[in-house]
């Protein structure tokens, strides 16, 4: 596991998300999905967005392929993907240059996996499909090697499982299914969006074990996008916490669950249980997510904090660096 950045120095960027602006343009007014949003993931690292539902997770990680449909647009940023070292702009490809990377080079695991899963065909065939679409193998070979990836993401008799609809699986295999489709040409980043939502509580810790395993292995990156907490410690090397469209902390694992500095980043961890100390009532963040039609001015959390400043309502708050690799965007850490 990656505890510092100065491990991550002796690493090369694999993907870096500059200055990210997402509206989507609804009938009751632009919603500003993500305002600014900038991070960097390095290879071989698990790189974790956490956030309360709404904060813009999943539209960041849909933004970095151009995955928005309308009524949304990407207005602004660069998100650079490093190919030896060289970066290209997925923003400015077409489409059709897209196409040779999504399923390729980067891979998504959706939220829910029967809404990603054809009904139609048969698992295999929708494995198979996959590496024919970006010629990696030949529809022969790939239905074979179907067989094998179905086997590598642990679903029992892979050999008659292969030939199973969706409808016939259960929701954790059909989830160990999307896996094996996004691992199947071997992808260099692989984007996780709430990958445990649909499944219990045992099929959750299966598929955690499966992910961790499966990118040791297979020498990938992967950006794992939760708002579970305890999935942030058991699997990120790095976090980075978002609320209402912003990044306002960001930082190792051990730098987030040990030395959190943003009053969001406190609020999270205090409403999560702690099995070893016995308390009667968890803490709770008090008022509402803003509506981001009408973002708050300034620091967007503001209205919500319970150390806010006089500055806080006025002036957007800087992400600045309270140590190493530690950023926290909130006035009380400005000189």
């Amino acid at each position: 596991m990656i505890k510092g950045m100065k491990t991550l120095g002796l690493k090369r960027k694999i993907l870096e998300v500059k200055d990210l602006h997402v509206h989507f343009y609804t009938y009751a007014g632009v919603v500003k999905a993500i305002s600014g949003v900038s991070f960097e993931i390095y290879e071989g690292e698990t790189f974790c967005l956490v956030g309360e539902t709404g904060c813009g997770k999943s539209v960041t990680s849909r933004a970095i392929t151009k995955l928005i449909e309308s009524p949304g647009k990407i207005v602004k940023g660069q998100v650079l993907f490093y190919r030896d070292g060289s970066p290209i702009d997925l923003l400015k490809l077409s489409d059709e240059e897209l196409r040779r990377i999504r399923g390729r080079e980067i891979a998504y695991i959706f939220q829910d996996p029967t809404a990603a899963l054809d009904p139609l065909y048969s698992v295999g065939y929708q494995i198979a499909e996959t590496m024919v679409a970006h010629n990696t193998a030949t529809w022969k070979e790939a239905f074979r090697r179907a067989v094998d990836i179905l086997k590598s993401v642990l679903i029992p008799d892979p050999e008659k499982r292969v030939k199973n609809y969706p409808h016939e699986l259960s929701g954790g295999m059909k989830q160990r299914v999307v896996i094996g489709i996004s691992l199947s040409n071997k992808p260099k980043l692989l984007i996780a969006d709430e990958p445990t939502t649909a499944v219990d509580v045992t099929i959750q810790a299966q598929i955690l074990d499966l992910l961790r395993k499966l990118r040791q292995e297979e020498k990938m990156t992967l950006l794992l996008i939760t708002h579970n907490m305890g999935v942030v410690a058991e699997m990120c090397d790095r976090v980075a916490v978002m609320y209402a469209g912003k990044i306002v902390e960001i930082g190792t694992v051990h730098q987030i669950f040990k030395n959190p500095q943003h009053p969001y980043t406190k609020g999270l961890l205090k409403a999560v249980p702690n099995p070893l100390i016995k308390i009667e009532k968890l803490e709770s963040i008090p008022g509402t997510v803003p509506n981001l039609i009408f973002p708050p001015s300034g620091c967007r959390f503001h209205p919500r904090c319970p150390r806010k400043l006089d500055i806080c309502d006025k002036k957007e708050p800087p992400l600045i660096e309270v140590e190493e690799g530690h950023k926290v965007a909130c006035w009380l850490y400005v000189k």
